[in-house]
């Protein structure tokens, strides 16, 4: 049995302990809502970890590609293998798409959305993700696009080395594997933007 941690609801006559699992002593669940409340102050996958260790877990992945007035695409640099990807991360329960992009964005690189395009959705075997400290996830998911974007750059220390911009046609060869796909398949369209005068 996990430890226990305390559940408050209403005032303070009304407390009930509850154990990891989110089971009461008596055994009655917890509601959906203590649920979201929980995992998104703990982190889901974090929590499921305790679990299952480094097995492969579901994930939702939602990333956004960012582009500035010059056309050019921002990048960072990930602390936890050193190559360049888009900023991104897992959906917390109860959040929406958009609402899991604006606060990874905001998370890792200190930036406020706005407007976001879909710009392609990404599933099979090659959403397969396994991590450098061994974890794998399955993460199929959707990326965004925007050039509505405020805020002055802060990366996040313990996920991110730097932010950079690149035109399309300097990239940095050292792309995150799981997001190769992703960048080039923007450039490509960046390039056909160009081409045609869009």
């Amino acid at each position: 049995m996990g430890s226990l941690y305390i559940i408050q609801n209403g005032d303070d006559s009304n407390r009930e302990e509850r154990n990891q699992t989110g089971e009461l002593q008596g055994g009655n669940q917890m509601t959906i809502d203590e649920y979201i409340e929980f995992y998104r102050k703990n982190g889901y996958i974090k929590e499921m970890r305790k679990y299952v260790g480094h097995a492969p877990v579901m994930t939702c992945a939602c990333g956004v590609i960012i582009e500035n007035s010059e056309g050019e695409i921002l990048l960072q640099k990930r602390r936890d293998n050193g190559r360049w990807a888009i900023i991104g991360g897992s959906m917390e329960m109860g959040e929406s798409f958009e609402e899991t992009v604006k606060r990874e964005t905001k998370e890792e690189a200190g930036l406020s959305l706005g407007k976001l395009e879909v710009f392609q959705l990404y599933s099979g075997k090659d959403r397969i993700i396994e991590y450098p400290n061994g974890d794998i996830c399955f993460g199929p998911g959707i990326v965004f696009l925007t050039r509505e974007y405020e805020g002055e750059i802060v990366n996040d220390p313990e996920e991110v080395m730097e932010h950079r911009f690149f035109r399309r046609d300097e990239l940095p060869q050292e792309l995150n594997r799981y997001d190769a796909d992703i960048i080039m398949e923007w450039a490509e369209r960046k390039g056909k933007e160009i081409k045609e005068g869009i």
